[in-house]
């Protein structure tokens, strides 16, 4: 494949993540998403605006866009070109925080916070007792403080951590530890408003509705 052909790969993996379902769904419900809520087109803010329901199925989408990404980076780049699913998968969740489609909508390049996006790149590329692990500790944190944040902050912060020791154990490919830091250094930059919320005592749980 042409450094063209992987370039414009890259700008589809950018576009599928860009997608805005948050946006489309509130809009299939009568309402903006952009004007509800916290103003983010991320699947807690469906929830706190529309309901459970709705906020799952952007979830899971969102999700996808992640996991559809590197799985097209698998199918057309098959040979050994994990480097490449790495830069996708960040170009995924780039689109899906500040979204081109967004930026049409709203005259601002603006988006979600990137937690299932990253979490459906996470599915795809790491091997299957990270993830577990990473579930694990985000839904014992979910169930435990009805903080999503947090949730998904801690499980990818220990995530990394474990990720980074089975590499130091050369037990995992370093492009490993590339792709998680990378990852989780999203994740943290789009959720420093949340950060500073936790930190005020001011964030709200999950499941409450938006007023």
């Amino acid at each position: 494949m042409t450094p063209l052909a992987v370039f414009a790969l890259l700008i589809c993996c950018y576009l599928v993540g860009a997608f805005p379902t948050a946006y489309i769904i509130g809009k299939l419900n009568g309402v903006n998403i952009f004007e509800k809520g916290s103003g983010n087109m991320g699947a807690n803010n469906v929830m706190r605006v529309l309901g459970a329901a709705w906020g799952v199925i952007t979830w899971l989408i969102d999700a996808s866009k992640g996991l559809a990404a590197v799985l097209m980076i698998h199918v057309l780049i098959p040979q050994g070109q994990f480097i490449l699913s790495i830069v996708g998968a960040l170009a995924a969740v780039i689109g899906h925080d500040w979204s081109v489609f967004a930026l049409l909508i709203t005259g601002k390049l603006r988006g979600g916070k990137g937690a299932a996006t990253s979490g459906g790149t996470w599915l795809a590329l790491n091997p299957a007792p990270i993830v577990a692990v990473t579930m694990l500790i985000w839904g014992a944190l979910l169930a435990g403080t009805r903080y999503m944040s947090l949730a998904v902050l801690v499980s990818f912060t220990i995530g990394t951590l474990v990720t980074l020791a089975l590499v130091l154990m050369r037990l995992m490919d370093p492009l490993y530890s590339v792709y998680s830091l990378s990852i989780s250094a999203l994740v943290y930059l789009r959720h420093l408003e949340n950060i500073k919320a936790l930190l005020a005592g001011r964030e709200r749980r999950f499941g409450e509705r938006a007023s």
